[in-house]
């Protein structure tokens, strides 16, 4: 009997490639690592004004919250910084970014990288690009932006302070843009930003029925804007919290809801913006501090006009408002803000 010799199996392949690993070969870089993400944009770093000690006009009322007083959330300590940058780098799932068919390293591009969340106590007034208040130098004496508790900024204005422009129909306490480390975060086209913070309105910052404005964004190259803005307005009796597409036809609303339940407390609010000339604004603000702290009002509105201008959209932040309304509405106030924090991606 005559066998046939026996063919070798055939072979099934080369067993795939395994993926690499994040360990100690594949670090996570950290808001203070200087060659880590958000130390690569180069911009020089610019001079900053800095505040000292507050005058004894404009404390706080007796309901205004104190170090010992304020029992509200704090937002992120270092840790949970670092914790949370850590979790996004290795791919866990966050905002819902991993799906079954993405490695670790795509959703982890794909999730927001958060990029700025300053100290008020650690960098003070240079996590900002720059303040602007008292351009005259009218007041030399006034301390307009300062670190207050630690933990807070203060901005502070008064009803015979005047701006350099608009002659003398405006007055402005206000900060711009964010700095981390240094250099200047840049919100550019197709790119989607996330900023969150704390505010607290006290009862002697009014509605008023020409401009206040207490956000809004530009563009440095042109003074273009303001593109978008969160304003106090007033109709009559009522004042009310106003998010605004301010550059689209007509300056309509994103979100409105009534002013006097958010003031005398810290409330959160949040932007999601995505960058462009036909770009889209999410707003939300809540009635208190925390995740769990009810929605005061929120709206979403797509085609907002927030281009870039071939520079970048940078916020501002504090008060800036006309002088025209009734001499009852504008009056020696301040503004305060604290735990701001930057994500960029989507």
């Amino acid at each position: 009997m005559h066998l046939r010799p026996r063919r070798p199996f055939p072979s099934r392949g080369r067993p795939p490639r395994s993926l690499p690993r994040h360990g100690m070969n594949n670090p996570v870089a950290s808001l203070d690592d200087p060659n880590g993400p958000v130390h690569r944009m180069y911009a020089p770093r610019p001079r900053i004004r800095a505040g000292s000690t507050i005058s004894p006009l404009l404390r706080p009322p007796p309901q205004g919250p104190t170090m010992a007083e304020d029992s509200a959330p704090r937002g992120f300590s270092r840790r949970t910084l670092l914790g949370s940058m850590t979790a996004t780098a290795v791919g866990v799932p966050l905002l819902g970014q991993l799906t079954s068919g993405a490695s670790p390293a795509a959703a982890a591009a794909l999730a927001p990288q958060l990029v700025w969340n300053p100290s008020p106590s650690g960098v003070g007034l240079k996590a900002f690009e720059g303040i602007e208040a008292d351009r005259g130098n009218q007041h030399p004496d006034r301390d307009y932006v300062v670190i207050e508790g630690g933990d807070h900024y203060r901005f502070n204005i008064w009803k015979d302070d005047r701006d350099t422009t608009g002659g003398g129909d405006r007055q402005r306490t206000e900060s711009k843009g964010m700095v981390q480390g240094g250099t200047k975060l840049k919100m550019r086209d197709g790119e989607t930003w996330t900023l969150s913070y704390e505010m607290y309105m006290p009862s002697s910052l009014h509605g008023t029925s020409k401009f206040t404005h207490i956000f809004q964004t530009k563009t440095p190259v042109d003074n273009g804007g303001p593109y978008l803005t969160l304003d106090l307005g007033r109709s009559g009796s009522k004042e009310t919290l106003r998010a605004r597409a301010y550059a689209n036809s007509g300056s309509p609303d994103i979100a409105s809801t009534d002013l006097s339940p958010l003031r005398n407390k810290w409330i959160t609010i949040e932007w999601k913006l995505t960058i462009g000339s036909s770009g889209k604004a999410t707003f939300t603000a809540r009635n208190g501090t925390g995740s769990g702290a009810p929605v005061a009002v929120q709206g979403s509105m797509s085609n907002v006009k927030m281009p870039d201008q071939g520079d970048y959209q940078r916020p501002k932040w504090g008060i800036y408002r006309s002088v025209e309304s009734a001499s009852s509405d504008i009056l020696d106030t301040y503004l305060l803000f604290r735990n701001y924090t930057a994500y960029r991606g989507t």
